[in-house]
């Protein structure tokens, strides 16, 4: 029995450790540059991130994440994407320790237009991923994005509009190796922001998004440029 409840306390000291690595009440901080573009006339194109992420609002960082895909537009509701993403992701607080991961993805944006200010894109994605001291792993994410313009009925140049996305990230197999076990439940991510749209194909958004996973909640600042060319 005395073995057991020092086991126990040990167990509890452990998780609440692990937990305590990351402080949820400290805001983070998200720079983000999205960009796509079509090849000529054909229905293919490119798309493609660079973000930088951190576990404060700047200097300690939690990832940076480079991101690249050939896109193929099936019909005007649908563009399929085949890509690939590389992501460095550091230790929270003072180490400078990383680690890295490789990830294929496969994803279908279905835009469409519910009213005369209402923009609605519906992404689903699964990812292939090889990450730095695990198994291989998959993951299925479905993101519900809105925009809602203010002062003009589009979201041309000049347009002041509300931006908003819901995220949520299934783990596809729970076993990553060596006895660890992750839930089937990955995260979510909420976000809201104001839009501004410098050109008809530039737009800059500055935002909130909080991050929930089974362990934690962590709010981010967000800034991001989204560039078509």
């Amino acid at each position: 029995m005395k073995k057991f409840t020092l086991l126990l306390l040990f167990s509890l000291f452990f998780n609440f450790s692990a937990q305590a690595q990351v402080d949820g009440d400290q805001l983070g901080g998200w720079y983000m540059y999205f960009w796509n573009t079509d090849l000529g006339e054909s229905r293919f194109g490119l798309q493609g991130d660079v973000q930088y992420r951190n576990w404060d609002v700047i200097g300690d960082l939690e990832q940076l994440l480079l991101r690249a895909g050939v896109t193929y537009r099936a019909n005007e509701n649908i563009l399929l994407t085949l890509g690939y993403g590389n992501i460095t992701t550091g230790a929270f607080g003072n180490s400078n320790d990383t680690s890295s991961e490789s990830r294929i993805y496969q994803e279908a944006l279905l835009p469409h237009r519910i009213s005369e200010r209402i923009y609605l894109k519906h992404r689903f994605r699964y990812e292939q991923r090889w990450v730095e001291d695990q198994d291989f792993r998959t993951r299925y994410r479905y993101n519900l994005f809105i925009n809602i313009p203010f002062n003009q009925p589009n979201l041309n140049k000049d347009a002041i509009y509300l931006a908003l996305y819901n995220e949520v990230f299934i783990n596809g197999q729970r076993d990553i190796g060596n006895g660890r076990i992750v839930e089937i439940f990955d995260r979510n991510r909420f976000y809201s922001a104001l839009g501004y749209a410098l050109k008809d194909n530039l737009k800059i958004q500055a935002g909130y998004m909080l991050q929930s996973t089974n362990s934690i909640d962590k709010g981010q600042l967000q800034l991001s440029l989204h560039h078509s060319f």
